[in-house]
């Protein structure tokens, strides 16, 4: 694997990371035939989307024939002129995944499906990323390996079991830093933004509908790696906001 390889997986994973939504392709299982739906995200550590579906939609219905199916995240909101902006296909499998903590994940960005998670027809389902298509603007277009776009996250056992503890914390004790984040690092919107998740790669932020997210300088592994960077962004968003 080429430095651009990793590069342009790197890219497309941040994109599908930073977006908390998109649009699912199935295969019906009457016919054949495309059909596509909305439905909200979030990531696992590696990059796998998440997804969060009852039994009883369509899209469920289909996978439970034929698990291939194509996501599209779309990165081009806000634009004048969307062509030009980023956007991805995820093409592979999804499959039921009970793991607790990619539950606990999902629900902190999407708070709403808590009242939901336990019902017995939905389940979460994790996609298996087989390739990717990038197109990041008029002529860059990209076919990007799995092994490209996936991060490994092997050695971030130590993060994960302390996300929830770390995102609570922040919001809890620390408002005052998230704002700013967002808002002097990221020119979001003033508002009552929040830590959803945290990440090897970065964390991510919501303030009602609006979602950020803020990429970490390092990757990191643990809690002590985390309040570090974490420590260093609030110091940076505060020598950005006093320019």
């Amino acid at each position: 694997m080429t430095k651009n390889d990793r590069e342009l997986g790197e890219r497309a994973r941040h994109l599908v990371r930073a977006v908390d939504r998109g649009s699912l392709a199935t295969i019906m299982r009457d016919d054949g035939s495309p059909y596509a739906s909305l439905v909200m995200l979030a990531t696992d550590f590696s990059g796998n989307p998440l997804l969060l579906i009852s039994d009883l939609a369509e899209h469920t219905q289909n996978i439970q024939i034929d698990r291939r199916c194509s996501l599209l995240i779309d990165g081009t909101v806000g634009l004048e002129t969307p062509l030009t902006g980023s956007r991805i296909t995820l093409n592979g499998i999804l499959e039921k995944y009970t793991e607790k903590q990619a539950m606990e994940r999902y629900i902190r960005r999407h708070q709403d499906a808590e009242m939901y998670a336990g019902f017995d027809d939905f389940s979460l389902y994790c996609m298996t990323v087989e390739r990717v298509h990038m197109v990041a603007g008029f002529g860059e277009i990209h076919w990007i390996s799995s092994d490209a776009y996936y991060f490994d996250a092997s050695e971030t056992d130590e993060l994960a079991a302390a996300e929830g503890r770390i995102v609570s914390h922040m919001n809890d004790d620390h408002k005052d830093a998230i704002r700013a984040y967002a808002t002097a690092l990221l020119d979001q919107q003033a508002g009552e933004w929040q830590m959803t998740g945290i990440d090897p790669e970065g964390c991510d932020l919501r303030f009602a509908e609006n979602v950020a997210r803020l990429g970490f300088d390092r990757i990191i592994c643990n809690a002590d790696q985390a309040r570090s960077e974490l420590v260093k962004l609030a110091k940076k968003s505060r020598k950005t906001a006093e320019k």
